[in-house]
């Protein structure tokens, strides 16, 4: 359980999406998921982990990411923060992919404060049709996939995990304008790619259809946690989870075969 404040959890992240951008370890590797759009995007949600996409080995790359972490990280977070701190490494048994792998940091504060932070670093792969992309932050050149890519792998999400994420749906919330007009045919190519069968899509779809109040509560617990307070108490002014869910399914409903695309029946 991460028990420590939010600035110095950003501060962590930060300390480590530089790192691998700027050293030969994490080299290939593109800044992906919430902690992306916070970083590159200014997006309001506070992401608990940092995520890369690789299209390598994923095993070798985590290795080579925990002795950097290893040798340069965690003495710059005692020598900066004044944290001490642990890497360990493992597959993420909590994800329904058996293509990601993870590398789990700890730092811990020794005196009166008891200050813990975790933040996991996952190493995984999702499908790209675009050539990955370049931003900088402060002199930075960091790694990413394009936008559309990265948005439509959070309509992905909502279809392949086994158990639905709703940062996902919050994320197709906060950045819909990054779904490209053929974002459709996009991602019915990209879950043919995966082997996903229509029937979990439509399942999903039933799902977040039908229990619209269920989904709509645990989004507003997402939404007072994890977003930035202002945007947590617009969202809430305009109605709460449920706003977040039906401009979500605005967007995943239009992947079911049959549906229309004219704009006047979308509305």
């Amino acid at each position: 359980m991460q028990t420590g404040g939010t600035d110095n959890t950003e501060r962590l992240q930060k300390m480590i999406a530089r790192l691998v951008a700027t050293n030969p370890a994490g080299q290939g590797l593109s800044l992906i998921g919430g902690f992306r759009y916070r970083l590159l995007d200014d997006g309001v949600r506070r992401s608990l982990d940092v995520d890369y996409h690789w299209d390598g080995e994923l095993s070798e790359k985590q290795t080579r990411l925990a002795q950097l972490f290893e040798s340069r990280l965690l003495p710059e977070a005692k020598r900066r923060l004044g944290f001490e701190g642990r890497v360990t490494t493992d597959a993420n048994p909590g994800t329904a992919s058996p293509f990601v792998r993870v590398v789990n940091l700890a730092f811990w504060r020794g005196d009166q404060t008891g200050e813990r932070i975790q933040v996991p670093v996952d190493i995984t792969r999702i499908i790209c049709l675009d050539r990955p992309s370049v931003r900088t932050v402060d002199g930075v050149v960091y790694r990413t996939v394009s936008d559309a890519d990265l948005i439509e792998s959070k309509v992905m999400s909502v279809f392949t995990r086994r158990w639905l994420e709703y940062r996902d749906l919050v994320d197709l919330f906060l950045f819909a304008s990054h779904l490209v007009p053929d974002y459709v045919e996009r991602v019915h190519r990209k879950l043919e790619m995966s082997q996903t069968s229509p029937v979990v899509l439509a399942a999903r779809l039933s799902d977040l259809l039908g229990h619209r109040d269920y989904h709509g509560r645990a989004i507003d617990e997402l939404v007072s946690t994890q977003l930035e307070p202002h945007a947590s108490d617009s969202i809430r002014a305009a109605g709460g989870g449920v706003v977040v869910l039906v401009a979500a399914l605005a967007i995943l409903t239009k992947l079911q075969p049959g549906h229309s695309r004219n704009p006047g029946r979308d509305k």
